[in-house]
């Protein structure tokens, strides 16, 4: 089988890892930068071309797409779904668990169970926001530009008023969300094709704000509860994404909380955590979309390919 990954560089932790277990089970894998991707379209063909060389076929695309080029990266991923390849994740499915605010709403709207969250324009309303969500411990989290976010948990209100002096010029929309981290666990389950493979407990570095919860955190396996397997797997396909990283908090009493949902989980550390051939199980998650077998959320649009005539005439050479 030929596996096209599309991150921005193969030397990338995760992307090196689904590169060795692809080639361990016998395909041809090649990464591909989606910021060297040209797209051509005219109503009639859609096509996709590599510096300049037009692209030879895949059986399959992993996408793996960095938040600093999500507008860029997604009209690749859409390209190659309107060419007729098989994907694991869809550009819509990413698209939908990088909103915060509205995947939460889609959760919320159909009984998954959430955090109290809160979001505001401005920065200058975050003590009240505090209240809104029960007080701290709280999760601070900053939007801006192409989705790119910080996170920060904050354990008292004096930390949460130095971090506000931190935050204030780093972006306009703010979502506080409830934290539990003293009295329950933060739990992250990795669903691959609509079934949770595999979970560990996060123990983050309190006060310090990172890219992504998991930065600095530390990873202990954790045996899945069929509360956490039902809410991380309705989550993931609500969202419609075949793989995905649901970040839950599991209070003592009551049902786990979904908070976030992840389309481009890190690979190598959770596979330390667990022992588990993680990048191994995607690849064969692959391996079924290829095939045709079932896919997890909502059909894409029809491939613009299937509505031409006769092929176009392939240019010369390939990548």
């Amino acid at each position: 089988m030929k596996i096209t990954i599309l991150s921005r560089s193969a030397s990338i932790s995760s992307t090196k890892r689904l590169v060795e277990a692809g080639r361990a089970r016998g395909h041809q894998v090649r990464v591909l930068n989606p910021v060297r991707v040209e797209m051509h379209l005219d109503g009639q063909r859609a096509n996709l071309y590599y510096h300049r060389r037009k692209l030879s076929p895949c059986d399959v695309v992993i996408p793996r797409i960095a938040q600093s080029i999500n507008t860029y990266g997604l009209a690749v991923v859409n390209q190659f779904a309107m060419c007729g390849v098989p994907l694991v994740n869809t550009a819509r499915a990413i698209a939908e668990s990088r909103n915060k605010m509205r995947s939460l709403q889609l959760l919320s709207a159909h009984g998954i169970h959430i955090p109290a969250t809160v979001m505001a324009r401005d920065a200058g309303d975050l003590k009240a926001m505090v209240g809104l969500v029960g007080g701290v411990p709280v999760l601070v989290k900053l939007l801006q530009g192409q989705e790119k976010r910080g996170v920060m948990v904050c354990e008292s209100l004096q930390s949460l008023e130095a971090a506000l002096e931190a935050i204030l010029g780093l972006g306009h929309d703010l979502v506080v969300q409830q934290y539990v981290q003293n009295t329950g666990q933060d739990v992250r389950v990795l669903v691959v094709g609509g079934r949770a493979v595999a979970a560990v407990k996060r123990r983050p570095r309190v006060g310090r704000l990172s890219y992504t919860l998991n930065r600095g955190a530390r990873l202990e396996p954790l045996q899945l509860t069929d509360a956490h397997r039902l809410a991380a797997e309705k989550t993931a396909v609500l969202v419609g994404l075949e793989v995905a990283a649901v970040d839950l908090l599991d209070v003592p009493e009551g049902q786990p909380k979904v908070f976030e949902v992840n389309s481009s989980p890190a690979l190598p550390e959770m596979e330390a955590a667990t022992g588990l051939d993680l990048a191994g199980i995607i690849i064969q998650r692959a391996e079924e979309l290829a095939a045709g077998g079932p896919k997890v959320g909502l059909p894409e649009p029809e491939p613009v390919t299937t509505r031409r005539k006769r092929p176009s005439k392939a240019s010369a050479g390939g990548a």
